[in-house]
């Protein structure tokens, strides 16, 4: 008999931490516990980011965001907690969906194909490239996480891209910290999956649960860059600036972007 796709354990993937341990319940509880922590992390300085929005449009982008965003912490704890086929596949396909509407509403037009004239257009072409890949997804599911991963490099890309046109400091201060944090996600993503051997033998297999705490740093410094960005494009005649919250001497700040006097920045 075959198991059923909600089942306990029934995900193609399976994460170096060991299972029931902490709990009869969780399968991965530090995983779990963790993934729900990405929740927190991400959702908390978004409200701020949110009242901290350049005008309307600003904040009504972020309003978009924060479902797939919620959902996406969601799917990842009920992944976690079950190891169940669906639950692998929800928490795979609420990041692809919330990486869609990002790009949709956030990619710089000067980005997009020759082919492409109007944001009406992109986003046809955004739903369209994100339906093939929900249903590639099903094909084999071991692969999605590496190919969701993937995107990161593109965008780093579009970072340095956009990195090279602008002079300001503190952009390029930020940036390097979010580089930062992604580099040590990725490193500890990479860890669990290629090194579990080594990480159980020392009785430490705890680094994909660090991996959801530093994605979601490195996201935190990641949405006020894209915003940022996004005002030069969007709103010209405004000079954006990156401010921390409570204050810049802190050593752990939440970053949001307020408008200077009119004035064109980089």
């Amino acid at each position: 008999r075959m198991p059923s796709i909600f089942s306990y354990q029934s995900a193609e993937v399976d994460w170096c931490e060991s299972n029931f341990v902490r709990s009869a319940v969780i399968a991965e509880y530090y995983n779990t516990h963790g993934a729900s922590l990405l929740s927190l992390l991400l959702l908390a300085p978004l409200n701020f980011l949110l009242l901290g929005a350049p005008r309307a449009g600003g904040r009504m982008k972020l309003c978009h965001l924060k479902v797939p965003l919620l959902l996406a912490g969601l799917f990842s704890v009920y992944f976690h907690m079950t190891l169940s086929y669906v639950g692998q596949l929800l928490d795979e396909l609420s990041i692809l969906w919330t990486l869609a509407v990002a790009y949709s509403f956030w990619y710089p037009q000067v980005y997009f194909p020759k082919c492409i004239k109007t944001r009406r257009h992109f986003f046809w072409l955004t739903g369209i490239t994100t339906v093939i890949s929900t249903l590639m997804s099903f094909v084999k599911p071991t692969l999605n996480a590496y190919a969701l991963n993937c995107i990161a490099f593109h965008l780093l890309y579009l970072t340095w891209k956009e990195l090279k046109k602008c002079n300001d400091k503190r952009v390029h201060r930020m940036a390097a910290v979010m580089v930062m944090w992604w580099a040590l996600a990725i490193t500890s993503w990479i860890s669990d999956r290629w090194l579990c051997w080594l990480w159980q033998a020392i009785n430490f297999p705890y680094f994909h649960s660090f991996w959801h705490v530093l994605i979601a740093l490195s996201l935190l410094y990641c949405c006020p860059l894209v915003i940022y960005f996004d005002v030069s494009y969007e709103m010209p005649s405004f000079k954006p600036k990156l401010e921390y919250w409570p204050s810049d001497s802190w050593p752990v700040v939440v970053p949001y972007v307020t408008l200077e006097e009119p004035h064109k920045q980089c």
